[in-house]
């Protein structure tokens, strides 16, 4: 079997957020126990699992990802990297549908090169600090608001890109706090720098201290940042280490989330289900 990894929201290889990539042939998952192990091996973010559905329904691939440690409800930058693989290999061309935990999810192909996911937007709803974020963070939050269980995060607004680019937080105080994880977020110092806002993602409670680029994190970031500055189409940059661009769109319950990928290995994994 065909193992990849794909660098998703980037246009060049070791930025981005990498992802593991494995299309099955088969017409159903391995067992879960194989697939955990798998992604524990590639020791990514995720690892996406991807088998092909028969023709004439309402999708054509069936669609998981696994973190090192757990099964995960959603996830962008792995399904970012599987369309890509589909496109790439000719596997795919077009419109995909993938048939995911959240339901439908749409890619789309463009000539340019980049790939667009459609989403499902995740409604936010503000709620009092939590005792113990500032903490853990090492920063007073300006506002919070859930995420709900479409992603189960808490979304900390912070002062300034600064204060979320220079964070060194508590991981295991973070664990605690949310149902996966925080994202954090603030305006952009410098609009003209080509992105709208910041964010960065912590999710030590599925086993990933801080995710490079969280493609989902930004189907709550859109709705949020676009209510703020006025705009539906954003983009958003998140300031890890090895840093992404996510460009957003939001469409009332849908937001779409546009960005590039690159292979950066491929290679044949041994070990069958």
């Amino acid at each position: 079997m065909r193992m990849r990894i794909v660098d998703a929201f980037t246009d060049r290889p070791f930025a981005g957020n990498p992802a593991g990539v494995l299309i099955l042939e088969s017409e159903g998952f391995p067992d879960d126990n194989w697939l955990q192990r798998v992604a524990a091996e590639m020791n990514l973010s995720e690892t996406a699992f991807a088998h092909p559905l028969p023709p004439g329904g309402e999708a054509d691939w069936a669609l998981r990802w696994f973190t090192p440690v757990t099964e995960v409800d959603m996830c962008g930058h792995a399904t970012l990297a599987t369309a890509h693989v589909l496109h790439s290999t000719g596997r795919a061309g077009g419109a995909l549908r993938f048939a995911a935990r959240p339901g439908i999810l749409g890619a789309v192909a463009h000539e340019d090169g980049s790939l667009t996911l459609d989403f499902p937007t995740s409604p936010l709803t503000p709620v009092r600090i939590p005792d113990g974020v500032a903490a853990a963070l090492g920063a007073e939050p300006v506002s919070v608001h859930d995420t709900s269980e479409h992603i189960g995060d808490l979304l900390v607004e912070l002062a300034d890109e600064r204060t979320v680019r220079g964070l060194h937080p508590d991981f295991s105080a973070l664990a605690a706090l949310s149902r996966r994880g925080i994202i954090v977020t603030a305006v952009a110092e410098e609009p003209g720098r080509g992105y709208d806002f910041v964010s960065r993602g912590f999710f030590p409670g599925v086993g990933i201290d801080e995710d490079p680029v969280t493609g989902s994190a930004h189907t709550a970031l859109a709705p949020f940042w676009s209510g703020k500055l006025g705009r539906t189409e954003l983009t958003g940059l998140q300031g890890s280490a090895r840093t992404g661009l996510v460009r957003t769109s939001l469409r009332g319950d849908r937001t779409l989330l546009t960005g590039r990928a690159v292979t950066v290995l491929d290679g044949e994994l041994l070990s069958s289900p």
